[in-house]
């Protein structure tokens, strides 16, 4: 089973055709993606709206059909105060169109009442669509470590509502692989692997997160402990947002595949 994906976020504005042929050339079956460009652009790419171009949703649905690779994370259905998830239903609807098997979204809205409310209307709307829906814990959010996104996901109580779990951010939120062990692993629903020094390296969180991660293996997340208490069945994205490559130059693909082979490597030695 070809559990590895590209997210979106290592990509930084990689139009969604070239994305799709970016994974399957790395021999990965899955994508994640926004419905339009990333704002961070340091390549120049032309910019893109899947929400507006009939032609391009097309493309890119023929692209993975040829090319053998699925969506498996629809990102950007962030909530925000003041604005109802079920608003999002045209993105959604998008989202369900291409394919995509699982919608994620974290919370900005302070107020955790309406947070938990949020979700399980996104989590209702999911459902009637027949696709998952995850929540993303990340420190300095309203879901910001393990056990609150937990009690998130128990909260709203849907099977079809799951944790995403991110190396860093759950490291950084002060978790460990023994924490991650003691939860059930049916409320897993999906992963992203990334590397980093277990301090900061940059002043602000989320700059780091966004921006400046390590390629696998070139931090010290205890990657192949967390891979261990993972389901084994979860898509594991690679989401290694590197700026300072990208501004000098280096391309995705050269930034990203060997982030696929460590990754490869850790698995390999899961079954060994």
């Amino acid at each position: 089973m070809n559990r590895l994906g590209i997210e979106s976020l290592s990509v930084f504005g990689l139009p969604p055709v070239a994305l799709v042929t970016l994974a399957a050339d790395l021999g990965c079956a899955h994508i994640s993606t926004g419905l339009t460009s990333f704002g961070y652009n340091p390549q120049n790419y032309p910019t893109f709206s899947l929400l507006e171009d009939s032609a391009l949703k097309r493309e890119m649905i023929a692209a993975m059909r040829d090319r053998g690779v699925a969506i498996s994370l629809g990102e950007g259905l962030t909530i925000r105060p003041g604005v109802d998830i079920l608003a999002r239903q045209p993105e959604f609807d998008v989202m369900c169109e291409l394919g995509a098997v699982r919608i994620n979204a974290v919370s900005m809205d302070p107020d955790m009442s309406r947070t938990l409310d949020q979700f399980g209307r996104m989590a209702e709307m999911a459902g009637a669509a027949g696709v998952e829906a995850t929540v993303e814990l990340s420190p300095g959010l309203t879901i910001g470590d393990l056990e609150t996104a937990v009690a998130a996901v128990r909260h709203v109580g849907r099977p079809n509502f799951k944790l995403l779990i991110d190396t860093m951010h759950l490291i950084r939120s002060g978790s460990s692989a023994a924490d991650l062990a003691m939860i059930d692993p049916a409320l897993i629903g999906y992963a992203q692997i990334a590397d980093a020094p277990l301090q900061p390296s940059l002043p602000n969180y989320m700059e780091e997160a966004c921006f400046e991660r390590r390629a696998i293996g070139a931090g010290e997340l205890p990657l192949l402990d967390i891979l261990k208490v993972l389901p084994r069945h979860v898509t594991i994205g690679i989401e290694t947002p590197m700026r300072s490559q990208a501004e000098a130059g280096i391309g995705p693909r050269e930034r990203l595949a060997p982030c696929v082979e460590a990754t490869r490597n850790l698995l390999a030695r899961l079954e060994s």
